[in-house]
């Protein structure tokens, strides 16, 4: 697998379309830590780190609805292994105007876009998500 995050986004959308409650993915400590940004913002339920068949470590994902919707509209992969995207920290993009964040893998750990701005760091730019 080249691209684990973007295998990761790729299943909570598929999930999500399918109305699935939860989703599987494989462990990582990049997943969980995208998974940690995307459940403070309040994009998910929460995750919890199992043990899936043939005893590899697995997290199981708790995706989150709003009436019958998903609460994540969008989410796209920005920064990709054939072409990584680099932003100092006045050229973090905003997601529809502030409502939608962007996940930002900087000197001090990955963090939403607004805390990048707060510590005044930049970064990779992950994923946006709305």
């Amino acid at each position: 697998m080249n691209d684990p995050l973007g295998d990761m986004l790729t299943r909570i959308r598929n999930a999500q379309m399918r109305g699935r409650s939860t989703v599987r993915t494989p462990a990582s400590k990049l997943r969980a830590v995208v998974l940690d940004v995307l459940k403070d913002e309040g994009y998910i339920r929460g995750y919890e780190r199992i043990t899936g068949d043939g005893g590899h470590p697995e997290l199981e994902i708790s995706l989150k609805y709003y009436e019958g919707t998903p609460v994540i509209r969008e989410l796209h992969r920005v920064s990709k292994p054939g072409r990584r995207v680099y932003m100092g920290v006045k050229d973090i993009p905003s997601v529809r105007q502030g409502l939608g964040v962007s996940i930002v893998s900087t000197p001090r750990g990955v963090m939403s876009d607004a805390a990048a701005r707060a510590a005044h760091v930049g970064g990779e730019v992950l994923c946006t998500v709305f």
